[in-house]
């Protein structure tokens, strides 16, 4: 693998990176760099930064399939509305991976074992165990004992060999940073974009991690332990004071990065799903926000996490914004009757819209009668003339509206996409960094007219989680809730609603401080009473006897946002199975929709089959089937097959008996 895919680091230092940020820096030897040349220091920012550009593609591309994001891009689509799983899905993150973090760890840890620098050692082992567990999570079986060996053709390990070994290099770090460093070894502040050099920080990382991983084994009552995920979340961070999180930027002196041809200082989950404009929030994520336990409330953080566009929007003689209103994005239905979706186009068919600088007549043709009166009734105050079966609508200047004569796709604009502009994605527009808000182009941003306002996680300057108090928060809860301690599970419950809550509320009273709230409202702090009657309604449970699995989990899932261990958290409970103890459905609603044409990819047939739901990605083509087919399919016997997307992962199977009769 290392020979495959290796990628000296020390080579992008010659970019000019000094205006960036401290962590990312020139080596001592720019003319002639080389491994030896390459300072710890200067290898370890570079390897988190890519890390976190390795996460982002898996971030976003289990949110389409754990229903938080919808997509119209042909990939993303097939994830989360078809479920026809492509296999162009899958290689992002495993070569960002290994192309450029992955190589280069052991460089990391032997140069920084000669001088003893421990700390560095430590967090080359920490950043080995989430990178693989995050290739075991999604790939299932992969080369891991020979990954970085300098084999051309590693063999492939099973997910067992993999899950322990990242545990063991968890245990190894936390055993590092307990170290003294001696004083001739260099600083970690000088190379640490996480956690600013302190060892102690590091310590909690890894034991939030473990806690982390340690919840994977929940199907399995011999390796299920506990005590020991409430151990590690009791030495992990304990309050958001604690978090892990990488800082971002938006910046015009940015630089665009060699290898993804992005900015290199903004947040990598935002480069993927909200850089373009092709993710919509789905209908199942935002009506937790708005119907949380059915009972009708409207949680805080809707309004941060959904995006909103201007509608009815008049100019002024200057062709400047004169009024407007808010349109909230209406969440996209893949799951449920997908009345728009079915209604003309497919599955990808959501229409981006284009912005009117002049009036704009559209012209549609609607051959039913009755559809053409119900669609001339909504059109409220914009003007239009009727002839026969074609309906001209003209649409003032300042409006957003979608372009195509298809009157099906006229109201598209109530799906409002994720996309937040940067400055390098808006060069040259004159569009500040204090406004994220995404325009199409120059001629809407100088009207001041916004197209959307992004949301909370994925804006280019978001701070990018790594770990978190609230997440531990939801696995204590939900541990407690599993040992029958739901006095303490309700109160684990509320401190991560809660810390979630306050924690988005930091960074909001931050950008407010920074003047985003000025351009965008969505970016100013929520309302403290609003938290308060949320935190006290009906829409959280307020008793130990009322509280559910179902509570936890849909709770985390809203903190969590675009995560990886959403998808997870589901295949560990079946989805919308009910078939994991007595707990119920947990995911109730998410299921295969009417658009659904995978059956080759999942034939399980009923929703406690295992193969009726994606449980894993099929291996890249390019990179391993093409390359190291023979390990690969020597590793599981679907290797190639279609089906590979159904069959579980070795953490998502109750023993290994079943495991190994998936894959053997």
């Amino acid at each position: 693998m290392k020979t495959l895919y290796k990628f000296f680091l020390c080579a992008i230092a010659i970019l000019s990176l000094a205006s960036c940020n401290k962590w990312l820096d020139v080596n001592t030897d720019p003319d002639s760099p080389n491994n030896e040349s390459a300072l710890v220091e200067n290898r370890l920012p570079w390897i988190q930064h890519f890390y976190g550009y390795a996460t982002g593609p898996a971030d976003m591309r289990t949110s389409c399939i754990s229903g938080s994001l919808y997509s119209t891009n042909a990939n993303n689509n097939h994830l989360s509305t078809t479920w026809n799983c492509q296999a162009g899905s899958t290689t992002a993150s495993e070569q960002i991976w290994l192309v450029n973090a992955a190589c280069n760890l052991p460089d990391l840890y032997n140069k920084a074992e000669k001088e003893d620098a421990y700390y560095y050692m430590g967090a080359a082992e920490v950043i080995h165990a989430m990178g693989f567990m995050g290739m075991l999570d999604t790939m299932g079986e992969f080369p891991y004992t020979e990954a970085l060996a300098g084999i051309a053709s590693p063999k492939y390990d099973d997910g067992k060999t993999i899950f322990n070994g990242c545990i063991a290099k968890l245990n190894h770090a936390i055993e590092l940073f307990a170290k003294e460093q001696p004083s001739t070894a260099t600083p970690l502040a000088l190379g640490d974009m996480w956690c600013g050099g302190d060892p102690a920080k590091w310590t909690k990382l890894a034991y939030g991690l473990k806690a982390r991983y340690l919840l994977r084994l929940s199907k399995k009552s011999d390796l299920f332990d506990p005590d020991e995920i409430l151990d590690c979340i009791a030495k992990g961070p304990q309050s958001n004071d604690e978090n892990i999180y990488m800082l971002c930027y938006n910046s015009a002196s940015d630089v665009i990065d060699y290898w993804m041809q992005d900015p290199i200082m903004t947040n990598p989950t935002w480069d993927y799903v909200a850089y373009g404009s092709t993710q919509r929030i789905s209908k199942f994520y935002k009506d937790l926000l708005v119907n949380m336990r059915g009972a009708g409330v409207e949680d805080p953080r809707m309004p941060k996490i959904v995006p909103a566009t201007m509608v009815n929007v008049t100019l002024d003689a200057n062709g400047k914004v004169a009024s407007y209103d808010w349109l909230r994005s209406e969440g996209v239905d893949s799951y449920g009757d997908a009345t728009r979706l079915l209604a003309s186009g497919g599955a990808a068919s959501i229409q981006t819209p284009v912005y009117a600088s002049a009036d704009t007549d559209v012209k549609y043709t609607i051959n039913d009668d009755a559809e053409r009166a119900a669609f001339i009734a909504g059109l409220g105050t914009l003007a239009y003339q009727a002839d026969g079966k074609d309906v001209t609508v003209t649409y003032p200047a300042g409006s957003m509206y979608c372009s195509s004569n298809n009157y099906v796709y006229a109201n598209d604009i109530q799906y409002v996409n994720i996309r937040s502009n940067s400055q390098k994605s808006m060069a040259g527009s004159g569009q500040p960094a204090t406004d994220v808000n995404w325009y199409t182009g120059p001629a809407q941003f100088n009207a001041g007219v916004v197209g959307s306002t992004g949301s909370f996680q994925v804006h280019p300057q978001s701070d990018w989680d790594v770990m978190t108090y609230y997440e531990l928060c939801f696995i204590k809860a939900e541990v407690l809730f599993r040992k029958g301690d739901k006095p303490g599970a309700l109160q684990a419950y509320k401190d991560g609603i809660r810390a979630h809550m306050e924690r988005m509320q930091k960074e909001l009273r931050e950008w407010e401080g920074a003047g985003f709230s000025a351009n965008n409202p969505d970016m100013a702090p929520m309302n403290d009473a609003d938290i308060t009657a949320y935190l006290a309604s009906a829409a959280v449970a307020q008793n130990s006897g009322d509280l559910t699995m179902k509570d936890i989990m849909l709770q985390k899932y809203v903190a969590m946002g675009f995560h990886i261990e959403n998808w997870v958290d589901m295949r560990r409970f079946n989805f919308s199975a009910g078939d994991i103890g007595d707990y119920g459905v947990i995911y109730e609603g998410y299921d295969r929709g009417p658009l659904f044409t995978g059956q080759a990819k999942l034939p399980g047939t009923s929703k406690t089959d295992p193969q009726y739901w994606v449980r894993r990605y099929r291996l890249p083509a390019t990179t391993e089937l093409n390359y190291n087919a023979t390990n690969a399919k020597a590793s599981n016997k679907h290797a190639t097959e279609d089906d590979i997307w159904s069959i579980p992962v070795w953490w998502d199977c109750a023993t290994d008996a079943e495991y190994y009769g998936y894959i053997q």
